[in-house]
C-alpha cells in the first residue's frame, strides 16, 4: 500500500497492492491496520455507494457543523473526483485538487473533514463507494456550486455537465456563503 500526499494538508491518495491474474484481480479496500502504517488512522461509521451515468457531475458538497471525512473509489467506470479545502484559515483555503478515480487504477482518495468534495464522471455507469467518519444528516448538507468562479475548479468537460440534480443547480454560490457568514470548518477544529 502506498501513500501520496496532495498539495493540501491531510488530503492524500491511497494505492492498494493489486493481485492479479487469468482470472481477474483482488485488492484489499480498506485495512485500518495498514493505513494505520502509512499515517492514517481513520475511523469510519458508514459506507455509501453510488451509480452515476456517463456525464453526471455531483457537487460541490460538504456536511457542517457534523463534517465528513471521506474516503473515495470508483470500483467501476472512471470519474474525476475533486477536493476543495474550505477550512477556515488553512494555507490552503479554497484550493482544489482533482484526480482519475477508476476501476483501473484502484486509487483511493482521501479527503479529510472541512472539504467541498465532487465529481464528475467520464466513463460510466461509475459505482463509486466511500465510506465516512460521520453520518449523512440531512439538516447540515450544504454545498458550493460546481462551477464558482472564485474557487475554478478545471473541470475535464467541455461546457456544462449532461446532468445536474436540482439540489446541485441549486447550491449558493461561494460569495455568498461567505457574505451570509455561514460557518466555516475551522482547520484547527477537531
Amino acid at each position: 500500500m502506498k501513500r501520496i500526499d496532495l498539495p493540501m494538508e491531510g488530503a492524500c491518495l491511497v494505492q492498494p497492492q493489486v493481485f492479479g491474474d487469468a482470472r481477474g484481480w483482488f485488492f484489499e479496500a480498506w485495512n485500518a491496520a495498514k493505513y494505520r502504517d502509512i499515517g492514517l488512522d481513520l475511523e469510519f461509521c458508514q459506507d455509501n455507494c453510488s451509480l452515476s451515468a456517463p456525464g453526471v457531475l455531483r457537487g460541490l458538497h460538504h456536511q457542517w457543523p457534523q463534517p465528513q471525512g471521506k474516503l473515495v473509489q470508483c470500483l467501476r467506470g472512471r470519474i474525476w473526483d475533486v477536493a476543495v479545502d474550505f477550512r477556515k484559515g488553512s494555507p490552503t483555503f479554497l484550493q482544489w485538487h482533482g484526480e482519475e478515480l477508476s476501476e483501473e487504477n484502484h486509487t483511493a482518495f482521501w479527503i479529510p473533514e472541512g472539504f467541498l468534495h465532487g465529481f464528475v464522471v467520464l466513463d460510466g455507469p461509475a459505482l463509486v463507494a466511500y465510506k465516512v467518519t460521520a453520518p449523512f444528516a440531512a439538516e447540515y448538507d450544504s454545498g458550493v456550486r460546481w462551477n464558482d468562479p472564485e474557487i475554478g475548479v478545471q473541470w475535464p468537460i467541455d461546457g456544462e455537465p449532461e446532468t445536474l440534480s436540482a439540489k446541485d443547480l441549486s447550491l449558493p454560490w461561494l460569495k455568498d456563503v461567505l457574505e451570509e457568514r455561514q460557518p466555516l470548518w475551522r482547520s484547527n477544529e477537531r
